[in-house]
Formats: C-alpha cells, structure tokens, sequence
C-alpha cells in the first residue's frame, strides 16, 4: 500500500525563493515562513495589475462521499500535467481546517504523486491564517459581552445577538453553551456555542477583500445582533474592528508552497463549502492569473454548494470570468448514488469494488445534475475520473457516454494519483481545448435585485431539484427583517449537507420533487451575503467514531507521524 506521507520524504523540496522565482514573484516581495513557505506581500499585485489574466479554471465535483471524490488530488495534477505541456500554471487551493484533519477525512494535501507540501505544516498549523481568524472572530465576541457588562450602552439585545465564539477542531459538546456562569463578575448569563473556525464570517472576509482596506471595511460592517431599538449593531459600533484588522494584517496575505513537482502553489482561505462560501481568496487567484497562463482554482464539495458559490458570491466580488470548469468523479461514487450500497463514515461498502455497470449508470444521475448545474452558468465542462485500481473499462465507458450526452465538452481518465503529472495529459489537453473556445456565455444564476427567498428558491429549484422551500417561522421573520435593514441585495449562501443534493444526507442520486427545509438565516453583511442554514446542518462538525487523530504522533526525530 502506497502511503502519501512516504512519497512525500522521497522528495527534495526546492527552496521557497526558487520557486517564487519559478512562478515570477520577484524575492522583495516574498515573506519566508522558514525554507519551504512564504507569503507573498500584497504590493506585489499592485505591480503587476495590468497584466493581462491568463485563463481560470474553477475545479467542482459530484456529489461526494465522505472521502472525497480527489478535487485536491485532481487540481494538483492538473496543473502539473499543463507545466509539464509547456503552459505555466498555478494551482490555488483553500486551507486545510484541522477538524478534518483530525477527525473523519483527515489531511487536504492531495495524495499519491498529486501533492502539495510541506504537508504536515499545510495541514496543521501551517503560517497561522486559521489561528489569526479565530483569534479576531473571538476579541469581538469578548467585546460583546463586556459591552453587555459595562451597562450595555449599545442597548444590545441579548437575544439577537448572532455572533458565537470559534475554534478550530470538531468539538460537538461546544455547539450550545451557557455562557456567564458563576455569577454577576463573570458576566451577563446568555445562551451562546460555538461554529468551526474555518465557518466564521471573518474567514469568508479573508477570502473575498481585495485588499487591507477592504478587509477593514468589512470587518466593521459585521453586524452581531440587533439593539433594542431593532437597530443592527456592527463591529464598528463596539470600536474592535480596528484591532481586529491588527490581527489579520499578515493573514491578509496569500501562501506560498509547492507541489510534489515544484509547481507554485497558493494554499489561502476557505474550507467547508457546506457551511462557508468554502472558495480560496480572490487575492490569491488574482496574483496567479497575472502570472499564469492557467490557473487552476478548486471549490468545495459538489458543484451544488462549492462551484455555486464560486460563481454567484466570488465571481461577483472579483470580477473574474471562469474559462472551464472541471467535475471530478469517481466510479464507486457514483455507484453509491446508484441508492443500492451504504457508506458510513470511512467505512466503504466492498461491494463498490465489484463491477457493476448498471449501478455506475444509475448513479451518473448526479454526474449529470451536476453537469448541468455548471452549464447553467454557462462555462463549458470537462469531466475528470479518477480513476481507482477496481475500476473497469465497461464502467468507465459509460460514465465518458453520459457525459457527454450530458452536455460535457469531454471526459478523461485522471490518473495523477499514481502517476503525478504524466496521468493527467489527456485531461490537461482536454482543459486548453475547452477553456480556448469559451468566452463571453458566463452569467450568474440571479440578479441582485429579487427577494431574499427568490434567490433561494432559484437555487434551490434548479439546481438542486427541489420543488419548492419551506421556511421556518423564525426564518420568514429574519428574512423581512433583513429586507426591511436593506441586505436583500445581498447573494445567498446556502449551508446544508455535502452528501445529498437534498437537505438529506441518506438521499443519494438526482432526487427531485423535494422541499428544501431553510430553518435559519443569517446575515453575514461583512462578507456580504446572506447564510441560509438548511436541514439539520450544523455549523460546528462532531468526531466520528474512530476518528484519524488517534494515529497522529511524533517520533524520536521530531517527525510528525499518521498523517497518511
């Protein structure tokens, strides 16, 4: 059995400067994190920002399992099968968030001889983005409550009061807490929880300014709750956006690694496209698409959640038009989505290793939902398989029939797991000769100016299949509020399972005819959108059973062990 961690001591890293100098990033702009990261200073973009964008390629998927379909896997390779073509390209991909990374999925560097690295840093605490949005999301929600404290000159409600604390590990027993225990020194006695880090507002913030100012603009306009007057009560109110920006100043900035083929590499931003907005910066793919011919950017989950957002909430405040986009499957996902086997957590049904063409068939359902759902926006597809050691030629071959009847432009076997660079030619070729003939069809899914609920329900409707939305009492009041406060302009970010095009994570396949559930909402006027909270999504993720951290260790060399 190959293990990834294996593969990665076998090979000798460039050091950082090189491979900045590599992707054309001059050395005064470079910010070394030791021999083999860096951040890249933000000046940089302002030389360079007449240069002409080179071509951007956003990487989706089906809908997965809980392994993942190999997005990352496949974004990685694909960007080093377009060098190895002779193309300079770039690969930008979102941070890990050590809740996986410790509980169910484990690491996010990709796999096989489709890496980025240093791995173990990547996936752990790596240059302190994460640990930076925490500790920012976490002073305002101190403010708040010394605010309430201090005889609450704000009048702030504490009912509405939206603004929960963060931290970045799956921790189930935090997500409703009483906060102020221990009488009246301890503070006001509230209800309160916690979300994942990588789920703050502040980490969607990060993503989509476009520069230090920007970030601090929408650091201020976060709004927290409302005060007794239903007047919305912002961070700038509490004057703590200014410090908080203090905190984020560095984060701000994109990061700068490599893959297991010297590829330059931005790993910034953006995990959790089922809570999120789960898209890497636009800071960080704007400098790429100034110095690449290609740029390949990964967005999480299935097109559904991910690939949707990309277009409709970062596409909009870049200003950036995708040329392609890629859908990542796999056979024994689709198989899965046949209905006709159970997955639990890592546990995989041994019967998805069996061939079984009319399974594949039923489950290319989804494939081609989400097909479709890219096509909507109107940029081309290519279909990428990821190919397995169980997959067969007859099952292969209907997935590359329907895709194509499905409105793909082409579909390839990806082998970059095995073979790095060398297995995913084909599909590299594929993307020049799509992303060539694209231009000028690229339109979002909604305009601006219809109701909060219509562009829920757009989305909803047409891309998940649904046949309508159902609201809860208090989401139908949250929502006229919004519309009353004038944030009905802002996109929707829907949050609800990555298992199912439904609100349901048993429900596999192209389910239509369904009600999406929106039980909550929540403005995220910083980030500026609107989260509707969806079925029984929560926002802050348990530890499974067996969960991957108890393999993670140290040995006597200070090696990091167990990470794959």
């Amino acid at each position: 059995m190959i293990i990834d961690s294996s593969i990665a001591k076998c090979v000798k890293l460039k050091r950082i400067e090189e491979v900045a100098k590599d992707a054309g990033i001059p050395k005064k702009h470079l910010e070394p994190w030791g021999r083999h990261k860096a951040k890249i200073n933000l000046k940089f973009l302002r030389n360079i920002e007449n240069r002409r964008n080179g071509k951007y390629i956003v990487v989706s998927a089906i809908t997965p399992t809980p392994l993942g379909e190999g997005k990352t896997v496949t974004s990685i390779g694909l960007s080093m099968a377009l060098n190895k073509l002779g193309a300079k390209s770039m690969v930008c991909l979102r941070q890990p968030s050590m809740g996986p990374v410790f509980g169910t999925k484990g690491g996010g560097t990709g796999g096989g001889f489709s890496q980025i690295l240093p791995r173990e840093d990547i996936n752990l605490h790596f240059t302190g983005d994460i640990h930076a949005v925490g500790v920012a999301h976490n002073l305002l929600a101190a403010f708040i409550d010394n605010s309430l404290y201090r005889e609450n000159e704000l009048k702030i409600e504490p009912k509405s009061i939206t603004w929960r604390r963060v931290v970045d590990i799956n921790d189930r027993a935090l997500r409703s807490v009483k906060l102020g225990l221990g009488g009246k020194k301890s503070g006001m006695t509230r209800d309160g929880g916690f979300d994942i880090t990588v789920a703050s507002e502040i980490m969607a913030i990060l993503a989509l300014s476009k520069n230090i100012q920007d970030m601090r603009r929408r650091l201020g306009n976060i709004v927290i709750g409302f005060s007794k007057y239903r007047k919305p009560v912002t961070a700038d109110d509490l004057n703590i956006s200014g410090a908080m920006a203090a905190l984020l100043k560095d984060a701000i900035k994109p990061n700068l690694v490599q893959t297991i083929e010297h590829t330059p590499c931005f790993v910034h931003t953006g995990p959790f496209a089922n809570i999120a907005h789960g898209n890497s910066s636009i800071l960080a793919d704007a400098i790429a698409l100034k110095i690449s011919d290609y740029v390949i950017t990964e967005s999480g989950f299935g097109a559904d959640l991910g690939a949707e957002k990309f277009f409709n909430i970062k596409c909009r405040e870049s200003g950036f038009t995708p040329d392609a986009a890629v859908i990542v499957c796999s056979i024994r996902a689709l198989k899965m989505h046949s209905g006709h086997f159970r997955v639990k957590g890592r546990e995989l049904d041994r019967k998805l290793f069996r061939e079984n063409v009319s399974a594949v068939d039923e489950g290319c359902s989804n494939l081609q939902r989400q097909i479709q759902n890219i096509l909507t926006f109107g940029i081309p597809v290519v279909v990428a398989i990821n190919k397995f050691a169980t997959d067969t030629e007859k099952e292969i071959s209907i997935v590359r029939k329907r895709s194509i009847f499905s409105g793909a432009s082409s579909a390839c076997v990806s082998e970059v797991w095995k073979y790095g660079s060398g297995g995913g030619l084909k599909l590299a070729n594929a993307v020049i000769n799509t992303s060539r003939k694209a231009g000028g069809r690229f339109s979002y899914l909604y305009q601006l100016d219809i109701p909060i609920k219509s562009k829920i329900e757009k989305i909803a409707t047409e891309l998940y299949g649904a046949k309508g939305v159902k609201y809860s009492v208090g989401a139908e009041k949250k929502i006229k509020l919004y519309e009353k406060m004038g944030y009905g302009r802002l996109p929707v970010c829907i949050a609800k399972t990555h298992l199912s095009l439904s609100a349901n994570s048993d429900i596999k396949g192209a389910p239509e005819g369904f009600i999406l559930p929106v039980r909550d909402v929540h403005a995220s006027v910083g980030a500026g959108f609107i989260t509707a909270i969806c079925g029984t999504i929560t926002t802050m993720p348990g530890l499974p059973s067996h969960p991957i951290g108890v393999k993670i260790d140290i040995d006597r060399k200070g090696n990091i062990t167990g990470l794959g």
